[in-house]
């Protein structure tokens, strides 16, 4: 409407596992014709494609097949990443600890897969000239140029070993890239950090270390997923430079199928930016809405995301 502020709207929700029992449902609902996900995602689609710009977790390798395979060692089909996408993501990071599970060639096709499906994605590289060349990752949202950035605190003890560049957490780096954003002229920097402890409820020390760190660094949106479980979320207010930042510790699963209660559900957090009357963009609100990842029920159902 005439006078309304130009802003935008942001989803993140975390991490889209696939597990052996997911992939066994999607192959048998397809009836031999690949994997169908066609359900899984129905219920909170719109509210998905209702956000300018959605991100999620991609926590397992598009290896390509023909074997693909849950925990430990994950890899997924295409059509996984397809359905994420038909559900209104825009963004997949993929620095996580999974992602060297089918080594440096699944990573990589991952990577091609995603540029095939026309899925933005951040954290994992062809080698580090690639790194060099697209990261920061830079998105205009109606008018605001956000920089996204995505770290992992490791890729389970498997090195890369051809050339394979994954964003670890690196603080030298790191800064690099946040000071590499800004003079590429991100005025809304998102980093998304995979961190902490597994099935643990609170951050752990070193989570709250890094936070400080990245709120020094002057990050707006600091969003984190790995422990499997809802950890707490913050509005911080930052006096010095007179702005409101979200730091989100862990979103939880977003799909699974793991078994203990606090992995079954998730959030979603929803993030306003609006660019405020003095021509600053700024961090302005956040809420959040929680799901559940509901196992098969009938002869045709599939493990589906509900409200």
């Amino acid at each position: 409407e005439p006078g309304a502020r130009q802003g935008a709207d942001l989803i993140f929700v975390g991490d889209a596992m696939q597990h052996q029992a997911q992939l066994d449902r999607a192959k048998e609902l397809a009836g031999g014709k690949g994997y169908d996900y066609s359900d899984c995602f129905t219920l909170i689609a719109p509210e998905i494609t209702g956000a300018d710009y959605a991100v999620c977790n991609l926590e397992v390798p598009l290896g390509g097949g023909p074997d693909y395979t849950g925990y430990p060692c994950f890899s997924a089909p295409d059509s996984y990443a397809q359905a994420l996408k038909d559900a209104g993501f825009d963004m997949f990071l993929t620095a996580n600890n999974h992602c060297l599970d089918r080594r440096d060639k699944a990573a990589r096709r991952t990577l091609t897969a995603l540029d095939s499906l026309g899925i933005d994605h951040v954290g994992t590289y062809h080698d580090a000239a690639d790194r060099a060349r697209k990261a920061p990752f830079i998105k205009d949202i109606n008018g605001i140029k956000f920089g996204f950035l995505n770290y992992t605190y490791g890729t389970n003890g498997i090195e890369p070993r051809e050339g394979v560049e994954v964003s670890l957490i690196d603080r030298d780096k790191i800064a690099r890239e946040v000071q590499a954003a800004r003079d590429a002229g991100a005025e809304i920097l998102c980093v998304a950090v995979h961190w902490g402890v597994e099935y643990v409820l609170l951050p752990g020390a070193a989570q709250k270390d890094l936070a400080q760190f990245l709120t020094d660094l002057g990050v707006d949106l600091i969003i984190g997923g790995h422990p499997h479980v809802i950890q707490p979320m913050e509005v911080r207010h930052i006096t010095a430079e007179n702005k409101d930042i979200l730091l989100v510790y862990s979103l939880g699963n977003f799909i699974s199928n793991m078994k203990t209660g606090d992995t079954r559900g998730g959030a979603l957090v929803k993030v306003r930016v609006e660019r405020d009357a003095d021509g600053k963009a700024r961090f302005k609100h956040a809420a959040y809405d929680m799901f559940f990842a509901q196992k098969p029920h009938g002869a045709r159902g599939n493990f589906r995301v509900v409200p």
